[in-house]
């Protein structure tokens, strides 16, 4: 059943009371906020253990800053660590594409898993559950041991039915489809994160989200960082985790431009902008769900409509088609 949570009731807490306990295992700022939304929405258990990954300062300080504002009662974070922990009644994780988790999960003792949003890729791991396909990344080259774990792992994920607890768009033809292969869908709204005290916006009217599309060869780097030194105003520009400190030397020298590297999500440190403010992204997950948590406060999150000639050969036609899936519930585009 699709279901849609906006804020959590009785019911669900109940719910989560006779899971007993759960365990969490996350690698980007954005799986360690959702876990907590899905233990604030009952999906979990009475308790959770999150497992941060060790060696990411993001995590680190996206971890500081949940810490700040009060976790969730039952919800508590472990130590970070290099291995992922052996999956429990109740296991969460976001990234299902990676090695370590898969085989955790193909060796794991029967029991239920909750898939929280890890950007684009989600979609993709749904489309290949539906197609009952291999569990591979869409870049990169796969040996014959990786296709077989992908394999084995697409097969004991479908077994186990899992939950998707997400905010991302997910188109009515896969969410369908999903539902029908056993799984249960689960929309959020960052419930509980809206009801937590937020920081002052930035001064600025615009604001603008860094990419990782350059870094990762997706876009030409003169086309975008020209595209930054046109925007006619002052602009608070949040850096993307993944930028490359090169291109973010460039970036803080344009005129006009102020760099605020908050080092946790966006949607933690955006989320009381001001009706009078807007928002400029290239396609992106956080475009989604600042729309979520800031279409009640009047504010524009548009996106950037990426021109041909911005693209490199390592965007082919279906990553282009999926980076556009985050631009459809925009109100408008904006040209470059």
């Amino acid at each position: 059943m699709n279901v849609s949570l906006r804020g959590v009731g009785n019911e669900g807490r109940h719910h989560a009371a006779e899971q007993g306990s759960a365990v969490a295992w996350v690698e980007s700022p954005l799986q360690l906020l959702c876990v907590v939304e899905a233990h604030h929405a009952g999906l979990l258990g009475r308790t959770t253990r999150v497992v941060p990954r060790a060696g990411l300062a993001a995590l680190r300080l996206t971890r500081r800053e949940l810490k700040r504002l009060g976790l969730p009662e039952g919800l508590e974070f472990d130590e970070p660590a290099g291995r992922v922990p052996r999956p429990g009644r109740v296991w969460a994780v976001g990234d299902a594409f990676s090695g370590r988790v898969q085989l955790a999960l193909v060796t794991a003792p029967p029991g239920r898993t909750v898939l929280v949003d890890d950007g684009l890729a989600t979609i993709r791991l749904l489309e290949l559950f539906v197609a009952r396909r291999p569990l591979l990344r869409a870049r990169g080259k796969h040996g014959v041991g990786r296709a077989a774990l992908g394999a084995a792992a697409g097969v004991r994920l479908r077994t186990r039915k899992p939950t998707v607890f997400t905010a991302l768009p997910v188109p009515d033809s896969l969410a369908e489809a999903v539902e029908r292969r056993g799984a249960r869908l689960v929309r959020h709204d960052f419930a509980w994160l809206r009801s937590q005290p937020a920081d002052s916006p930035p001064a600025e009217r615009t604001v603008v989200l860094g990419t990782s599309l350059v870094r990762n060869g997706l876009i030409h780097r003169d086309r975008y960082l020209h595209w930054l030194e046109r925007i006619d105003e002052p602009v608070a520009y949040y850096p993307h985790r993944r930028e490359d400190p090169r291109d973010l030397d460039r970036v803080s020298r344009i005129d006009g431009l102020t760099v605020y590297d908050a080092g946790v999500p966006a949607e933690m440190t955006l989320r009381d902008l001001r009706p009078d403010q807007r928002v400029l992204s290239l396609p992106s997950t956080a475009v989604t769900s600042l729309r979520v948590l800031l279409s009640a406060r009047g504010v524009s999150v548009e996106t950037v409509d990426v021109p041909d000639d911005w693209w490199t050969a390592s965007a082919g036609p279906s990553l282009r088609s999926h980076l556009q899936l985050f631009a459809h519930e925009a109100p408008r585009k904006v040209a470059p």
